[in-house]
């Protein structure tokens, strides 16, 4: 990892639709522009994230997606209409950031759920992307989802069960997630609350057996946080993310000409390698790495081959 490095400039971006987009510039202003592209959805940027980059040799933009982080207003409040906050809004959120900060092209990093939006955005508009450095690749595609909030239970059946038993009785055999949003959008802060706690606590098991799978590594978050994460990710999920189903699969063939590198732990049980091994099939610009020693949380080998080809392409 590179050294701590704080922005030279930040602000929010006015969507004109009620929202404004934090957004932070690093590194050096002449370097080569790279957009990271968080997780979660709702997870919102980290510090941390700006240290996979040389700092001399890039000029490195992250934002919060919408109604996460720093970004107005924000998800942990029930007033807060998320339907304005689909895949398609931030799409356009990102091309009205590029535009903002007056850059033609530039590289995307990220990973999870930022791998979906990454690929949607530059299917979207391959024109303006460089580069792409995909980590634990997600498409969004409803087996993925129902895999990751129902199928993975079959290894932790008695947390499955305590996330099943989190909505009432009566929608307990039909859409989880459509009922978790509904939850935690309750008028009631200790509804919200108890199903934001029970979401989390489902997504700490599935990472639960990694070498970095901390304990309470997604429920440990501030309220306001732990909130907002839960109620974008249900809203998300529970529609399926916007996008027609396999349409990043099917549409791959768009990113021809952007060299990409995917790298993928062996062992991510929420999210397994056959996704990657997938686009990397589609998207022959590509180059599939594959983890053996990670999961979904990364490990120091991970790190490393970020850092490997993000310096690849420093230029």
């Amino acid at each position: 990892m590179y050294p701590a490095i704080e922005p030279y400039d930040h602000g929010h971006l006015d969507t004109g639709d009620g929202n404004l987009v934090y957004w932070e510039v690093c590194g050096n202003p002449e370097g080569k522009p790279a957009l990271v592209v968080h997780g979660g959805p709702g997870s919102g940027c980290t510090p941390g994230q700006r240290r996979s980059f040389d700092p001399e040799r890039y000029r490195i933009v992250l934002f919060d997606q919408r109604n996460c982080g720093r970004s107005l207003p924000h998800a942990s409040d029930p007033a807060t209409d998320l339907s304005t906050n689909t895949t398609q809004h931030l799409i356009a959120d990102m091309e009205r950031l590029r535009e903002h900060l007056g850059i033609d092209r530039w590289l995307l990093y990220g990973g999870s759920w930022g791998s979906t939006l990454m690929l949607a955005y530059a299917e979207a508009h391959p024109e303006r992307v460089s580069e792409m450095v995909i980590v634990s690749v997600t498409m969004t595609r409803r087996s993925e989802i129902d895999w990751l909030y129902r199928g993975v239970g079959r290894f932790f059946p008695e947390q499955w069960q305590r996330f099943r038993e989190g909505v009432p009785e009566a929608e307990r055999d039909g859409d989880l997630l459509a009922a978790y949003s509904r939850l935690m959008s309750d008028p009631d802060p200790a509804v919200r609350a108890k199903a934001a706690q029970d979401w989390t606590t489902w997504e700490d098991a599935v990472i639960s057996l990694e070498v970095n799978g901390k304990p309470n590594a997604y429920s440990d978050r501030p309220p306001a946080s732990l909130l907002a994460f839960s109620r974008i990710c249900a809203h998300y999920f529970s529609n399926g993310a916007w996008l027609e189903e396999g349409v990043l699969l099917r549409e791959a063939h768009r990113l021809a000409g952007i060299p990409g590198v995917l790298i993928h732990g062996r062992f991510d049980l929420g999210g397994p390698l056959e996704t990657a091994w997938q686009l990397a099939q589609a998207w022959p610009d590509s180059r599939l790495v594959v983890v053996d020693d990670s999961g979904h949380t990364g490990s120091d080998t991970m790190r490393e081959e970020i850092l490997a080809a993000l310096d690849g392409f420093a230029g």
